[in-house]
Order: C-alpha cells, then structure tokens, then sequence
C-alpha cells in the first residue's frame, strides 16, 4: 500500500519576517528545537521500519526547517530508503544547499515559496536554477497579495517555462481580487480558481485519513492538519488499521494540502506522481530527469 505522510513536528519558527506569517522572525530555545529534532528522528525510524509499505513524504513546519541541519539530513536519508518514493518539504530556500548532492535526485523534490519583502528576487531565482541545475523536482510558489502583482509577473518571465509557478489566493479579506486580476493570475498560475475558493467539503468523501494522513512531532496521526481529532499513533503497531476511507467533518475546505485530496476534485489527473510537491503533470514531464 502506498501513503502520503505529512509530517508537522513542534518546530514554530522562521528566519523571515513576513507581517502576514504569526511564525515571523519567531525564535525558539535550544530545548524547543531538541524536542523538534527528537521527534523527527522517531519519525524517520518509523518510516525506515515500515519496508512493506510504500511512502510518499512531505514535511509542512509551522515557518522554516530546512535551515536547521537535522531536515536536510532527513531528506537525503529518505531519499535512500528503497520504499520512500518521494521525500518533499515546503521552503522558502534561504537555506545552504550543499546537501543536495548527497540525496537520490529522482526522489526529493522542494515545494518553495517566494516572499519579495523578505528576499531579492534575483538571489531567489538563482537558487531555484541551482536546484533545477541538481536534477531535483521543484515548484515555486508566491503569495497572491496585490501589492506583489508586478514582482509575481517579473518572477514568472525569469523562470525557465518548465517550472510550475503556483500563486496561493489571499482569501482572509471576501472579494479580494476583481474578476479581472484572477484572469491575469489564472496566466500565471492556471489552477489559480481552485485555491481561490473554499470548497465545499462537508460529508465529501476524501483520501485523507485513508492514503493521506499526518503525524506530528509525538507521533500522533491525524487525517489532516485541518482536523484536529487523532485517528491513531505510529507507536502503535496496528497503526494501518486506523485508516479508511472517510468524508470530510468540516463545511469547506480552502488550502491545498487539504482540497488535493478530495476525491469529488479529482486532483490527482491534474497533479499525478507530483501531486505531493505541487507539481501538475504537464509541468512535471518538462523536468529535467
């Protein structure tokens, strides 16, 4: 059988400062991150000890752990596990990228963000050319605020056309964007409408808590990270017992690491094998093997 598994330890820290993020410039105590990387390091021993299964991997930290050692390190050791098929994380690439070289390129990808106050777009893109110039999966992401508009236009003429850029709807303020500035996103990002929406979700069925599901950093699994009841524990050895097919328990859902899985969506024709990194197919045959 295959899962995806979202991994979300207690890390709740970021190097940058964006006014909208409650994780900016957030800092923790040496015990905060030992407790982070413990929880990680029982994680990968469960993934490392589960050779009947086959596993798709996304880490999604509450700000950014790829600049903390032990994640680099837990993805290229995911990489070398023969039933790990992919091992993905959510970045905003300020980080050292050394330890590229020494992952399985076929099976790391890196889901990025970029934020324009935080960092400039040249520095950006050069690392993104960086990690395509590896071999390695990527897709590049911005926040769709107004204010960034001409950054996210210029961001897209530099990236080579074999990137996805995907832009996330700012949905906090109803009504944000006029009917014509979500046509122009929608020629940046065509699956821009689906992540403007909340989607009706409750009573849909959906692969969350059956294929998908999330653990935190004590080893709790949960359906997802936008249902908070626990389902079961990977400490557990009949942890594959607690996952079934189920329906959503919330009125909508609006982000994509929740909606993809909705079975009424059918986001897995759109995404495939990249639907874990946010990679559409289409984009996905274009890059570089």
């Amino acid at each position: 059988m295959k899962y995806h598994v979202l991994f979300r330890g207690p890390l709740s820290s970021c190097n940058y400062g964006c006014e909208y993020c409650p994780f900016a410039k957030r800092d923790e105590t040496h015990a905060n991150l030992e407790e982070d990387r413990q929880g990680l390091d029982r994680f990968l021993n469960w993934i490392a000890a589960q050779g009947h299964c086959r596993f798709g991997v996304l880490f999604t930290p509450w700000g950014e752990a790829l600049v903390r050692k032990w994640y680099q390190r837990a993805l290229v050791a995911l990489t070398h596990m023969p039933h790990v098929e992919r091992a993905a994380i959510q970045t905003n690439l300020s980080c050292d990228l050394d330890w590229l070289i020494d992952a399985q390129r076929d099976r790391l990808a890196l889901w990025t963000t970029y934020h324009p106050t935080e960092v400039a777009r040249a520095q950006f893109v050069a690392k993104v050319l960086h990690v395509r110039s590896r071999q390695t999966r990527i897709s590049v992401g911005v926040v769709g605020l107004l204010e960034h508009f001409a950054e996210i236009a210029q961001l897209r003429q530099e990236l080579p056309c074999d990137i996805y850029l995907w832009v996330n709807a700012y949905k906090r303020t109803a009504d944000y964007y006029t009917d014509e500035q979500v046509l122009w996103l929608t020629t940046i990002d065509p699956y821009f409408p689906t992540n403007n929406r909340h989607h009706a979700s409750r009573g849909e069925p959906c692969a969350a808590g059956e294929t998908s599901f999330t653990v935190d950093g004590s080893g709790i699994m949960r359906r997802c990270h936008f249902v908070g009841a626990p389902i079961g524990s990977i400490c557990s050895p009949d942890w594959e017992a607690e996952l079934r097919a189920r329906v959503c328990p919330n009125a909508t859902c609006g982000c994509h690491i929740g909606y993809v899985h909705l079975k009424t969506l059918k986001q897995g024709l759109i995404y495939g094998e990249g639907l874990l990194e946010r990679i559409p197919a289409a984009w996905m045959a274009r890059q570089p093997r």
